[in-house]
């Protein structure tokens, strides 16, 4: 019998669009493309939703405004109806309305309509860099007065909300927390034509670690032979998360600067060796700078960390390969629990909206598709269905989310402001100056600590 991965598809969709997989197509584009729920399915949302205690209160003002740069509703992409969105109409009677931002410019875009009291009521927090630069900026309220911690919709969340917290105040509705945010994605066949250990199997024994997986790609990489290790834009920040503690930490309603920690020191250290050592594909020999993700299915490339979001679609194997599969990153040997990048799904309120209480709603039948078994069955046949995954990949989805549920992990860095993500993100100083070889780790923390000290000083004041 299909295992399933206990989250709802339309969190996975939500991380898809948010990077771009997906392009909303803004108010009011409907397309022959849209898949809605199919006629017993809706019936049996609307069975379970009478019969849930999740689904409490009435919603007095039927629209809530969505501002980001996908839909929530159908919009021309393929996707089904989302279960919440379903339950937000069916059961309440309300409805979305979306206010389409470029991705570059969405918090400029944002504060104009602020600013122009165009009354937007949520906005997305699952791109992780939205709080506390939010509360900071004073461009979101807190949640308090409409989120009730006690309902049995939202208690199971409040320890991870906690997290979220910016002058005794809570900032994020977290509808759940995620470990698809950064995995290792690779091709069977790869590893098996160089002789090499499956990673899965290796994640299986509890033997996938910084140790093996240098070990394979010192194994596999051969530069003059166009033979390449890691690729992508994502996997310092993926490889950092693993040593468990994050840059830029949130403590008390406090920045917290973590650059000096001994445990980062290691991973920094250790991500110089891979850098000088022709373990990273980019920039070495004559693969280039940019990314190349269809070198999985080519076998050029071993290993490439990125979102899962890349495999939600139903074109996967055209770049990875038809034998792709994917594990977490590696766990650090020396951390004293495995930790992994991890996501979440979750909004944030804007100041000036006009329905924070739909919002609160909306939220509700957003845990409701997470939480009731039925819903999430019905959201989660796409994976089998749309995207021709496997019983392994979502069994592995499925480990990966319950590894982020034990140990939530979440770094500030980039949610701060734009100076201090420069700072954080540059290849001259920042984190991935070291993955790049281009100087050890020594020396970019005697660059940046004191400027990005001075800032988080500014903020916490």
């Amino acid at each position: 019998m299909m295992k399933k991965s206990r989250i709802a598809l339309t969190s996975m969709l939500l991380t898809a669009l948010a990077c771009g997989l997906l392009t909303g197509c803004g108010k009011g584009d409907e397309s022959s493309y849209d898949k809605p729920l199919d006629s017993a399915d809706k019936e049996k949302l609307s069975e379970l939703a009478s019969d849930t205690d999740l689904l409490t209160g009435e919603l007095t003002n039927k629209t809530i405004k969505w501002m980001a740069n996908w839909d929530i509703n159908p919009d021309g992409t393929g996707k089904k109806t989302p279960v919440e969105l379903e339950t937000f109409q069916s059961h309440y009677g309300g409805k979305v309305e979306y206010h389409n931002v470029d991705w570059n410019s969405r918090y400029d875009q944002l504060a104009n309509a602020i600013n122009g009291d165009e009354g937007i009521d949520f906005f997305p927090a699952s791109d992780l860099d939205a709080f506390p630069k939010g509360a900071i900026k004073d461009m979101f309220v807190p949640i308090d007065d409409y989120i009730d911690f006690s309902e049995p919709a939202f208690a199971p969340m409040k320890d991870t909300m906690d997290k979220f917290v910016w002058k005794g105040k809570h900032y994020v509705i977290v509808n759940s927390v995620t470990g698809d945010n950064c995995v290792v994605i690779y091709n069977r066949d790869t590893i098996e034509e160089n002789g090499l250990k499956d990673p899965a199997k290796l994640f299986e024994k509890g033997e996938w670690t910084w140790d093996t997986f240098q070990q394979q790609l010192t194994q596999f990489v051969d530069v003059d032979n166009g033979q390449f290790g890691i690729d992508g834009w994502w996997f310092e920040a993926g490889l950092s998360a693993t040593c468990g503690v994050p840059y830029i930490d949130v403590k008390d309603g406090k920045l917290v600067n973590n650059l000096k920690d001994p445990a980062i020191e290691r991973l920094q250290n250790w991500m110089y060796e891979l850098g000088t050592t022709n373990c990273v594909a980019i920039g070495v020999g004559d693969y280039g700078w940019d990314a190349h993700p269809e070198y999985i299915g080519e076998g050029k490339t071993l290993f490439y960390p990125c979102g899962a979001w890349a495999m939600y679609n139903d074109t996967w194997k055209k770049g990875f390969g038809e034998n792709a599969m994917f594990v977490p990153m590696p766990k650090d040997p020396n951390a004293d629990k495995y930790y992994i990048p991890c996501g979440l799904d979750g909004y944030v309120m804007v100041k000036g909206g006009k329905n924070p209480e739909g919002v609160a709603i909306f939220a509700k039948c957003k845990r409701f598709a997470i939480m009731d078994e039925g819903a999430d069955e019905i959201a989660t046949k796409g994976l089998y269905d749309d995207y021709g995954w496997t019983d392994e990949m979502v069994q592995m989805l499925h480990k990966c989310h319950d590894m982020a549920k034990e140990n939530p992990y979440y770094d500030f860095y980039n949610a701060i402001s734009t100076e201090v993500s420069s700072i954080m993100d540059s290849n001259e100083n920042g984190i991935r100056c070291t993955s790049k070889g281009i100087a050890p780790w020594s020396e970019s923390i005697g660059v940046i600590y004191n400027v990005v000290d001075n800032y988080l000083n500014d903020y916490n004041k």
